[in-house]
């Protein structure tokens, strides 16, 4: 069983609808029971609330219910995931960070970004935070996110 961790910064917008599109595409592609995915913040700003709004409205324009409720990554995430994908690198780097007090376990080759996923754009490394936008902005991380969650899993499943 391979483990997928999506971070984002409260677990309320980007992380969540990275969780949501990359668990419609392990079912789409027959991979359920062999890959799992879940998502966490750095953060404990919105623990135990469902994810904003605004990105629960896209994702259902998209087929796609979000019920997930948010919570902070913990050193426990750490044994239990084998790949952690950030939304951007300031949360890549608190992975790394508690990865490095913790147990150290992981390495470049398991915490990435997601933008290292996605074909359309290589100079951006971050999904840019939509909580402070328009719908506009929650439309363009959904097709960021899509895009990039369609690389990944041809990633995971290269062998």
């Amino acid at each position: 069983m391979i483990r997928v961790l999506f971070v984002c910064l409260g677990n309320i917008c980007r992380s969540p609808i990275a969780e949501g599109v990359f668990r419609k595409l392990i079912d789409e592609n027959g991979l359920a029971g062999q890959i799992e995915c879940d998502s966490a913040g750095t953060s404990a700003y919105h623990i135990g609330q469902l994810p904003d709004l605004r990105t629960r409205q896209n994702a259902l324009e998209h087929g796609l219910t979000l019920t997930h409720r948010a919570r902070r990554m913990t050193g426990d995430d750490l044994a239990s995931f084998d790949y952690f994908v950030a939304m951007d690198e300031l949360n890549l780097d608190a992975i790394e960070k508690l990865n490095s007090r913790s147990t150290g376990l992981h390495t470049t080759d398991t915490i990435f970004l997601l933008r290292e996923f996605d074909p359309a754009v290589s100079d951006q490394p971050s999904v840019p935070d939509p909580y402070y936008e328009g719908p506009d902005a929650f439309e363009d991380v959904y097709q960021i996110v899509e895009r990039c969650c369609k690389q990944l899993l041809a990633y995971l499943t290269k062998d």
